[in-house]
């Protein structure tokens, strides 16, 4: 039972921090950009936008979860391994002044921040959902607790980074390791985890 809690809280890190490092620039930026003014309505745009992605993610998961054969199901690991290939060879910059006019105009600010959170974070339902798969109340209530603890450490750091000019590039130069690797370890954690890798070799080897 400890064994199975202390994977869920690795696991769930390892998550929460690959799929958050490209928040971190983007609030860095929203931090310097939007004064003391903008805290609260960015701190509650980025609960209410991440929050909306797990509950997608937790709900398409638990359908999921009455597919008969685990093979199956372990093929989702190939969303997050296509997801860090493409990390690799894929360089996305983030345009601050793309991003500053997302946040401006007229409406709510916490809209404008929640919509922000959630359209940057169309990738991680590829993370999230096959994470939430298999996982029991208590794996989910506690990888709910790290999410919710990882986003107030992430916007605390944004704020305290939002002071250093050059922070943005260090940040993108680490995130172009750091994803890709989690990434592509958890495609192939997922596949190995269902079976799914043995049951193609079965197939290959009969």
């Amino acid at each position: 039972m400890k064994g199975e809690i202390m994977e869920t809280i690795v696991s769930a890190l390892l998550v929460f921090v690959s799929t958050s490092i490209d928040y971190l620039v983007v609030l860095t930026i929203l931090f310097a950009s939007q004064g003391k003014e903008g805290l609260k309505s960015i701190y509650t745009g980025q609960y209410l936008g991440t929050g909306l992605l797990v509950l997608v993610s937790l709900i398409v998961a638990y359908f999921l979860n009455f597919i008969p054969q685990d093979w199956i199901i372990g093929l989702l690991g190939l969303i997050p391994l296509g997801l860090g290939i493409r990390a690799i060879f894929v360089d996305e910059d983030i345009d601050e002044e793309d991003i500053e006019g997302k946040i401006t105009g007229k409406g709510s600010k916490i809209l404008a921040f929640t919509s922000l959170t959630v359209a940057m974070g169309g990738d991680n339902l590829g993370i999230y959902i096959p994470f939430f798969i298999g996982k029991s109340l208590i794996e989910v209530c506690i990888s709910l607790v790290i999410f919710a603890f990882g986003i107030l450490i992430l916007c605390k750091l944004s704020q305290s980074l939002a002071s250093i000019s050059t922070i943005g590039e260090i940040v993108e130069k680490y995130e172009k390791i750091i994803v890709p690797v989690v990434f592509i370890g958890l495609g192939f954690y997922i596949l190995i985890e269902n079976g799914t890798i043995n049951y193609f070799i079965s197939l290959i080897t009969s």
